[in-house]
């Protein structure tokens, strides 16, 4: 019995592999075992775990610590499985000299100097460090399509699928498509897209926007051969959106739009029937609400005239968004009653359940993986991206309940514990022949912090000889060689910026009159003046109008007119406020 690329790293599986090892002929192999690291540091491990240390959980080879002890051997003990020599194994010293447990760190000053060829150790490496998210996606692009030119294999390992997601959209330019080992999440594939906004819509106030996003979706009214007047009509109602500002979409608007021309009838017709069935809410049974979004769903993708569901159903993520559907059905009866908010968060944690593969065939020598993959996987060429402090590692989430002391006494699991997991995978990922780190200086909002393994290399190689200086300057324009590529790919030609506009329009064209503010707007903006009253340009609302003072103001004083109006000389007082309350609620 042969167990082989586990860490023990939960209870049970500790168990399993102490009884595998005490058989006759079992046989335990330990992935991204440390051969480098001194016999003193092991006993500094042992000693920590021993004692209950807090912090030295979130150390690579911690796992090893635990499962050592439960097996009753020394790391001295542990062999070498097999005879071949790693692709770089004074790259695997350093790496473990970086990785020292913090408390013993000070042994960077004495074996730091000492420690000879950098240079082997960095030659094959290279640090990418983008301006961007962006840049380092379309850096890394770079990487796996030149890789794939020469016909390497190469992978992306990352734990963060934002950036493998951009990374996959930018080598689309060259039509390259990775396997992705994660696949697509169900909830962004279309079906699963168009599922959970009718689930998230349901019994809530519809918006313009939130309609024009399930009629413009892409399965909508795939059931008939008029998708194209369904789309012509859409973009009609979304020009009266924006012209009147609908704030709330209802069916009485909708009907009134309808009137306009006759062709509109029928489809606004359909819509409606989705806007009433939208509305309807209250608390009920779990099978109750699973089967109205689906009929929902069918229907929108079905069409005014069409049959059946459509394309809602078809290819592959259709596939998985009918079995997880199902699954919910059957499960259903026994989930009890659910309020419209409570069923939204449910079903869109049940969508997230489910994973879609491309069924198109993937480049065979570019990959895309996880941490948990690379475990077991090896390639020619790896990049580690994402390499910043909350992305890898992960930050631990917050306990509102127990410190790390009493959840350590109470025999719970640390937050550090994945720290260490996560650090044991970059660890046995940073072996590989050659290898590119990368990372964005900043994000979305702020400034990053450089991952601490990431650290822990660099400031290792600064305070090493002149050697460590040079090799880690080289590991840098290595990374920017790449980032030079990018930038020069997505760099625009100069344009020359276009003249200021100096309309003459003819003097029949020409407004007779203005008023006092507009003598003030002719004077600091004529073009404004020109463009309302000579070219009768109008400005477009959005299409989520946000309730602003000019907005309320404009609906009290439609209310009043439309009251005034249709105030007959013999009404009460009383009559009057309860009519008065009655338009505003209209």
């Amino acid at each position: 019995v042969i167990a082989a690329g586990s860490t023990g790293s939960r209870g049970a599986t500790k168990d399993f592999l102490r009884a595998v090892s005490r058989l006759p002929q079992g046989a335990v192999i330990l992935p991204g075992f440390d051969f480098d690291m001194p016999a003193k540091v092991w006993r500094e491990l042992f000693k920590a775990g021993e004692a209950g240390a807090l912090g030295a959980e979130d150390h690579a080879q911690f796992r090893f610590v635990k499962l050592l002890a439960s097996l009753e051997m020394e790391p001295g003990e542990v062999r070498l499985w097999a005879d071949d020599s790693p692709p770089n194994a004074r790259r695997n010293a350093f790496v473990s000299l970086a990785l020292r447990p913090a408390p013993i760190t000070d042994q960077w000053q004495q074996e730091g100097p000492s420690f000879g060829g950098v240079d082997t150790v960095t030659r094959e490496m290279s640090l990418i460090e983008a301006p961007s998210p962006r840049a380092e996606a379309l850096a890394i692009a770079l990487v796996l399509r030149e890789a794939a030119a020469r016909g390497e294999e190469a992978a992306l390992i990352t734990p963060d699928r934002r950036l493998t997601r951009q990374v996959t959209a930018a080598l689309d330019r060259w039509r390259i498509e990775p396997d992705d080992s994660a696949g697509l999440p169900l909830p962004l594939s279309p079906p699963g897209r168009l599922l959970r906004h009718i689930a998230e819509l349901s019994g809530a106030k519809l918006t313009g926007a939130d309609l024009l996003a399930l009629l413009k979706h892409p399965l909508a009214n795939t059931g008939s051969d008029a998708r194209g007047d369904h789309l012509r009509h859409t973009r009609d109602l979304e020009l009266d959106v924006l012209r009147e500002g609908m704030a709330w979409v209802t069916t009485g608007a909708l009907d009134a739009w309808a009137q306009k021309r006759p062709d509109r009838g029928a489809w606004a017709h359909w819509v409606n029937s989705i806007i009433r069935d939208l509305a309807e809410t209250g608390t009920r049974a779990l099978a109750e609400h699973v089967d109205h979004t689906l009929a929902l769903a069918e229907r929108l993708a079905a069409g005014p005239d069409g049959k059946g569901s459509g394309a809602l159903w078809d290819k592959e993520a259709g596939r998985e968004a009918r079995r997880i559907c199902d699954e919910l059905v059957r499960e259903a009866p026994h989930g009890g009653d659910f309020a419209p908010s409570d069923y939204r968060d449910l079903f869109v944690s049940v969508l997230n359940r489910g994973e879609v593969r491309d069924p198109v065939q993937p480049h065979p020598g570019v990959r895309i993986w996880g941490t948990l993959e690379a475990r077991v996987q090896g390639v020619d060429l790896v990049i580690l991206a994402g390499l910043n402090e909350g992305s890898w590692p992960e930050t631990p989430p917050p306990d509102p309940w127990m410190n790390r002391k009493m959840r350590a006494e109470a025999g719970l699991l640390l937050p550090e514990r994945r720290i260490g997991l996560s650090a044991h995978d970059f660890q046995q990922a940073i072996a590989a022949k050659s290898v590119v780190l990368s990372r964005s200086v900043r994000d979305e909002e702020s400034q990053t912090v450089p991952s601490r393994w990431i650290n822990r290399l660099t400031n290792l190689m600064k305070g090493m000889s002149a050697e460590g200086e040079r090799a880690l300057e080289g590991m840098r324009e290595r990374g920017a060689y790449w980032l030079a590529l990018a930038g020069a790919l997505e760099a625009a030609d100069p344009v020359a910026p276009a003249p200021r506009p100096s309309p003459q329009p003819p003097v029949t064209a020409r407004p007779t009159q203005l008023s006092v503010t507009q003598i003030t707007k002719l004077v600091r903006d004529p073009y404004a003046i020109y463009a309302n009253k000579i070219l009768r340009l109008r400005p477009l609302n959005p299409l989520a109008q946000t309730p602003d003072a000019s907005w309320r103001g404009t609906i009290l004083h439609r209310i009043m007119e439309r009251f005034v109006a249709e105030t007959p000389p013999e009404e009460a007082p009383a009559d009057g406020k309860a009519r008065l309350m009655a338009l505003a609620g209209e």
